[in-house]
């Protein structure tokens, strides 16, 4: 028989499970009130939080709980990975019941534990309470050289769009995950970009580095969500060149391509490069490919060409409040 939890074992537990030790920035973290972070000279903060929820972002009987805990974390570094800084610590709180305590919380932290090491995002505290569905809230902090921060911002008419890697694949993923019985197996390819996202941080940083975005954000809601957002921040507008989306290759090129504009969780970069620096931005960073898609136009308008035909582009991505 399983031996009941209270908070202070489920708190002893995670601490185990990170083999807590203090570093040289974070003097204080588990185990006190509240952590102490050792600011860097000269450097800025970055601070971004993100909501995690069963039946929002993940279904218990469909999810690995290791791929939960990948995946709370990672989405919300990929907001660091945006603005090109340095994922440095982060927070949890987390809600649960207490028959989640044993083998689900043991696979959970386990996720969580590889995507900090991964990452270089330590775990500073937290808080932990109970509750019949699982609840999970995560704040970051990261650093980036004082003024040196790329925001949504800064997008000027003429500039060229780009987007990293492959688009449309996350949301295939969910598609075949609700089709399955039971827990998705994690070897399956076509569901590890929904399951393990990986936050852009080095293309990020350098693209900071080199001053070639005059723009970015990353994409969780999907395209045709997410770029008015970054044209409302910087008073313009885009066209976006529909035959040019990377696509994957797992379905037909009409799915494909309304699942590159309107699918979420892919947490790519979507970036603007001034047209004299379109050069200096390489068909591949590392291994990731990097897809000029549409440029940036001075009507505010979101329009989208597809077989030569320019319609406005509707915005058909994830919206908490309109449930898809």
């Amino acid at each position: 028989m399983r031996r009941k939890q209270d908070e202070k074992s489920l708190i002893r537990k995670i601490e185990r499970a990170f083999g807590y030790k203090h570093g040289k920035r974070l003097a204080l973290a588990l185990g006190d009130d509240a952590a102490l972070w050792a600011e860097k000279r000269g450097a800025e903060l970055i601070l971004t939080c993100d909501w995690f929820l069963e039946g929002t972002h993940f279904l218990r009987d469909k999810h690995p709980a290791d791929a939960v805990g990948w995946k709370c974390l990672a989405r919300a570094v990929s907001d660091i990975a945006a603005m090109g800084a340095v994922p440095q610590c982060f927070l949890m709180s987390m809600a649960l019941p207490e028959s989640l305590t044993g083998e689900w919380l043991d696979g959970f932290l386990s996720g969580l534990r590889r995507a900090s090491r991964a990452l270089g995002c330590e775990l500073a505290g937290g808080d932990t309470t109970r509750r019949d569905d699982v609840l999970i809230s995560i704040a970051v902090i990261g650093e980036t050289a004082r003024g040196a921060a790329l925001r949504r911002a800064g997008a000027r008419n003429g500039d060229a769009l780009f987007v990293s890697g492959t688009l449309g694949e996350a949301e295939l993923g969910l598609r075949e995950l609700r089709r399955a019985h039971g827990i998705a197996s994690t070897r399956n390819d076509a569901l590890r970009k929904h399951l393990y996202p990986r936050p852009r941080l080095e293309l990020g940083q350098w693209l900071a580095k080199n001053r070639l975005a005059t723009a970015m954000m990353d994409l969780s809601d999907g395209l045709s969500t997410d770029l008015p957002r970054l044209c409302a921040a910087s008073g313009v507008g885009a066209r976006i060149d529909a035959d040019s989306l990377p696509v994957g290759s797992l379905t037909n090129m009409r799915d494909a391509r309304q699942l590159a504009l309107h699918g979420g969780d892919d947490y790519e970069l979507l970036f603007s490069v001034a047209k004299k620096n379109v050069r200096r931005v390489p068909k591949e960073f590392r291994g990731l490919r990097l897809t000029q898609v549409g440029e940036i136009t001075r009507e505010r308008k979101i329009l989208v060409t597809e077989n030569r035909k320019t319609v406005p582009l509707e915005s058909r991505g994830w919206d908490p409040f309109r449930g898809t």
